[in-house]
């Protein structure tokens, strides 16, 4: 009976506490009515002002995925106290990485302009990716020229990278076995060597000047296994604030689909961090 009770206790606080999480969905950021400009905010209806806030980049290859599918990530944070924004972003083949990139930070642009309207500050910005999401959140937080574009300083206060694939492009499609995925890639990376090396954040480490967080899988693939160890070196010797973490047992996509539950330690690793940065 006690423990009925308390199943049922556990239940109406998750419950209640996902109640009081609001969403704005499909703004879009570009001043466009294209869905793939469209970003959605989750944030807890509180009171509590000046949030710290999230914008996560999905993964998918550059060709695949949509923001939609990460409702829980927006959820679970937003429950935690931190403001969430989940972005589309165009996608191969119809748009290239380049073209990705500027719109990520039109993105981050939109947000720094209107986020205090969520109860969020627009002065503890950080940017979080999975995979392709990843490489598109270093890109634009370590090369100037997307922030330029977009006509802002680099706002992000830290940056949160989970099993990032390609921070070094020019090494990955130099080097790999030329299989479906990597013809696959040229439609965002082009079949040229010296595009490789302006789409790798590796690139522009030097540029670097905020705290990042290195999430990666001891199952993932081998060029994220070796890439995100040589950031974190490269990082630590530029005597850049930089954490990193291998998680046990996980292949690449379950680094991002284990934080459906909210309960997950990498919810604890990341609160942890933003609220020591903000």
């Amino acid at each position: 009976m006690l423990k009925k009770l308390v199943l049922v206790m556990l239940l109406f606080q998750t419950i209640l506490s996902s109640a009081q999480v609001k969403t704005a969905k499909n703004i879009n950021y570009a001043g466009t009515t294209a869905k793939k400009n469209t970003l959605n905010i989750f944030y807890k209806a509180d009171g509590v002002a000046d949030k710290p806030v999230l914008i996560f980049i999905h993964g998918g290859s550059w060709s695949s995925g949509r923001k939609e599918t990460y409702w829980w990530l927006g959820r679970n944070f937003a429950r935690k106290g931190i403001v969430t924004v989940i972005i589309n972003y165009p996608l191969a083949p119809d748009a290239q990485y380049g073209k990705m990139a500027d719109d990520c930070a039109l993105a981050v642009k939109w947000v720094k302009e209107n986020i205090s309207g969520y109860q969020a500050s627009a002065n503890k910005l950080f940017v979080m990716g999975h995979s392709a999401g990843a490489h598109l959140a270093e890109l634009i937080n370590s090369d100037p020229i997307y922030f330029q574009h977009a006509g802002i300083k680099n706002p992000i206060k830290g940056v949160i990278l989970n099993d990032p694939f390609g921070l070094d492009i020019h090494e990955y499609l130099t080097e790999a076995e030329k299989d479906d995925y990597y013809y696959d890639f040229l439609r965002t990376f082009t079949n040229q060597p010296a595009v490789w090396k302006k789409a790798s954040p590796m690139e522009y480490v030097n540029d670097i000047k905020n705290p990042h967080l290195l999430f990666y899988g001891s199952k993932t693939y081998g060029a994220i296994k070796i890439q995100t160890p040589r950031l974190y070196e490269k990082l630590k010797a530029n005597k850049i604030s930089v954490q990193i973490k291998e998680v046990k047992g996980k292949s690449h996509v379950p680094m991002i689909s284990q934080m459906i539950f909210g309960g997950n330690d990498l919810y604890k690793d990341i609160v942890t961090f933003i609220n020591h940065q903000s």
